[in-house]
């Protein structure tokens, strides 16, 4: 057992508990394989990284005990203690392939949950205990330890996704973001879900609004040429993914139809019936659809019907669902909330 223990040990806690805390936040936004792949590593790493200091922890709490009561405040502590357990354990069992639901809630349900209820925690705890920033934070010895940590964290998260791979557990299947497949080429298996302020509409839209350079037009969603065939993959942040074809009409050739012409920048509003919005560059007008049907069926209500948004490389809530509107803004795309807030 450890005997020198203290100030560094909960701040490595601290930093990996940020570090997850980030990188979780960021994974949700990132769908291209890539860019995920390298998020999704970090994230699991300074994950497992807690374990390799749970020793030198478990030295800080027996000392802590000693103090007076009024002083440790075992119960946040405690409760820190159990919610990143929690965390940690769920977000293993997703990782495995073991992704519920059970009683209702899936494994990554659970998992985002913990999380933020830690850090909630974490706040309130650490709270009142700011300490100094000290020189020797940033000496050869303690820059030393934090890579031997960084390392020993990649190699603990390593060494999980060999065992996955060596055992064929389901987990070794899934995406680079880390979302399990469900429902590819049968959309009647892949899962209906909605962003959690939206819900499917009681009645279907059945006409789309064009509006561009000041120029509005209306369009029966039964008289639009939906000609185009686009194969991508819908990868929810519910920890899903299912990879379909999907028919509709390409968004830049509508545009040049409707608008005649596609306008050469700007961005582009998708509005759904329910008030929910995207906004998406101008630029990515080739490649994004707007569907109605889905491996040669019309889409389902709760799967967008009549009109939904296909985004290849962008996480489902981009997807938007139910659209009656598209709309030209020569505002920036990046101007929005990262997530959706309506």
């Amino acid at each position: 057992m450890p005997r020198r223990a203290g100030r560094r040990t909960n701040l490595g806690l601290l930093a990996l508990l940020v570090v997850a805390a980030a990188t979780g936040v960021l994974a949700y936004g990132v769908g291209t394989p890539a860019a995920a792949r390298v998020v999704v590593a970090v994230h699991g790493a300074a994950g497992l990284g807690l374990l390799l200091l749970a020793p030198w922890k478990a030295v800080v709490v027996r000392r802590a005990w000693r103090l007076p009561r009024a002083v440790r405040e075992p119960g946040a502590a405690l409760l820190l203690l159990a919610l990143v357990a929690v965390a940690v354990v769920t977000g293993v069992l997703h990782t495995a392939g073991a992704t519920g639901p059970w009683f209702g809630v899936t494994a990554l349900q659970v998992h985002v949950g913990s999380a933020v209820c830690a850090l909630v925690v974490l706040v309130v705890h650490a709270w009142g205990r700011r300490q100094r920033f000290r020189s020797t934070d940033l000496s050869r010895r303690a820059l030393l330890q934090a890579g031997g940590l960084a390392a020993g964290a990649a190699a603990v998260w390593a060494a999980a996704e060999g065992v996955l791979r060596l055992t064929g557990a389901p987990g070794a299947r899934r995406r680079a973001t880390g979302s399990a497949e469900q429902g590819s080429g049968d959309p009647v298996a892949m899962p209906v879900t909605e962003w959690f302020t939206d819900e499917v509409p009681t009645r279907a839209p059945g006409s789309l609004t064009v509006v561009s350079g000041g120029r509005s037009t209306t369009l029966a969603v039964s008289d639009l040429d939906v000609a185009d065939r686009l194969r991508a993959v819908l990868d929810c942040t519910g920890g899903w993914y299912a990879e379909q074809e999907w028919a509709g009409v390409r968004l830049d050739r509508l545009l040049a139809e409707v608008a005649d012409g596609l306008p050469g920048g700007g961005s582009v509003d998708i509005v759904s019936a329910t008030g929910y919005r995207r906004r998406l560059p101008l630029s990515d007008a080739p490649h994004l659809l707007l569907a109605t049907s889905v491996a040669g069926r019309p889409l389902s209500a709760g799967h967008g019907a009549p009109v939904r948004l296909v985004a290849p490389g962008r996480r489902g809530f981009w997807w938007v669902k139910w659209v009656v509107q598209v709309e030209v803004v020569d505002a920036p795309w990046w101007l929005q909330p990262p997530f959706p807030l309506q």
